[in-house]
């Protein structure tokens, strides 16, 4: 008796040796083993399709592989198929589809070589599975819906090869719908007609609608359109950082009302206002005109030397937000509409990556500072993947509702 009572008096005595920031981290590992995590948002395929890249290698000069997943805790994630957008003809439109295609068979195959760590998820049924079973999960969205042209096929298409969300737009006005970004301003006023038809189909379908990119005219009408809550995939608040790419307080409020969710994106732009920074600014604009002068289509090596000499100048100059700035955007979502409605949407390998989350090894800062503000482990779990697979869970009984009318 006298050893039985001994032991815990021993752990109690030393749980009361333990600093503040001691006992942070010691939650923040216990919340990460009894939580499922999701990130919303990467764009590492593009490197994928590059070149033969396997995710179940360490790859320290990008954000994302299964390795450092594995080291940051993070469970899920939602490998992003994006096609840059140029012009829109029926070739170009056939020829960048069939890119959309190669760069889904690179997740499949890099996955397909790692199954003893990871698997593909189509559901959150699936991914829950996964995380039980100790593998990542290893989900597919499509960035930008310029590759269906106005070939409505093409949704079920992504969708059977396992796509479960499309970003309508991207940079630029397409078929479907306004950017926010567009230097030309609105061709459509928001989602066109046939706009209207492709967010019919992914309801139809079970595909999360996502709103990110889009003008905010594009946004209120596909609210109009959807009978399934949307995402945003990586998007951040405009009332902490001036962007078009970011949802205004009001944008906020209506998403409540469609039971929607807003992943908070981690590129610094989107974050924080940025600081002057010329140097940077000279420098980056003169690798851009290098390689858009280069006078012929690049080729894949020439694209990841490229990469890599963008990534090399962004770690040199550019003056990173920070956890503190991107949690700061997670607690406005809570102040303004509450915690069923805000995730994490990296954007990793696509710009994403701030000063103490630089890559997926880093992930737990973002969970050690929701600890720090007070969070519980119960809105914790909801950020940490919780709401947006609770908006994939409702798109898919939308398609099972609409195919039993």
């Amino acid at each position: 008796m006298r050893r039985l009572f001994f032991i815990p008096f021993i752990l109690l005595v030393s749980a009361g040796c333990l600093s503040d920031e001691e006992r942070i981290n010691n939650r923040v590992e216990r919340i990460h083993k009894s939580i499922m995590t999701v990130d919303t948002h990467c764009d590492t395929p593009m490197r994928m399709a590059r070149h033969f890249f396997d995710l179940g290698k360490r790859h320290d000069d990008g954000c994302i592989d299964f390795i450092r997943m594995k080291e940051g805790g993070l469970n899920a994630e939602f490998f992003g198929v994006f096609t840059s957008q140029g012009p829109r003809t029926p070739e170009e439109s056939d020829k960048v589809y069939q890119k959309a295609l190669a760069i889904l068979d690179s997740i499949h195959a890099s996955v397909d070589r790692n199954k003893n760590i990871s698997g593909l998820a189509l559901s959150p049924e699936d991914a829950k599975h996964l995380w039980k079973e100790g593998k990542i999960a290893a989900f597919i969205g499509v960035e930008n819906g310029y590759p269906i042209g106005t070939d409505l096929s093409r949704v079920e298409n992504l969708y059977k090869l396992g796509a479960r969300y499309i970003t309508l737009c991207h940079s630029f006005n397409n078929d479907i719908c306004d950017s926010s970004t567009d230097p030309a301003g609105p061709e459509h006023n928001g989602l066109s007609q046939f706009g209207v038809s492709v967010v019919h189909e992914m309801n139809r379908l079970g595909m999360m609608v996502d709103v990110s990119h889009m003008s905010d005219k594009s946004f209120y009408d596909v609210l109009q359109v959807t009978k399934a809550p949307v995402i945003a995939s990586h998007s951040s608040c405009r009332a902490l950082c001036e962007s078009p790419r970011n949802f205004t307080d009001d944008m906020l409020l209506a998403l409540k009302k469609n039971g929607g969710v807003i992943q908070i994106c981690i590129l610094s732009s989107y974050l924080k206002q940025p600081e002057p920074n010329p140097e940077f600014d000279t420098l980056m604009m003169a690798l851009k005109d290098k390689w858009k002068n280069i006078g012929h289509e690049l080729t894949e090596d020439e694209k990841e030397q490229r990469w890599n000499e963008i990534s090399a100048l962004r770690d040199k100059y550019e003056k990173l937000a920070t956890v503190e700035d991107a949690v700061n955007h997670i607690q406005h979502v809570v102040n303004v509409i509450g915690a069923d409605y805000v995730g994490i949407g990296t954007d990793f390998d696509g710009g994403g990556g701030i000063d103490g989350c630089r890559n997926v090894a880093q992930m737990k800062n973002i969970t050690r500072e929701l600890v720090r503000r007070g969070f519980s482990k119960e809105d914790i779990a909801k950020i940490w993947g919780g709401n947006a697979m609770r908006v994939l869970s409702r798109a898919e009984a939308v398609s099972r509702e609409m195919q039993a009318k």
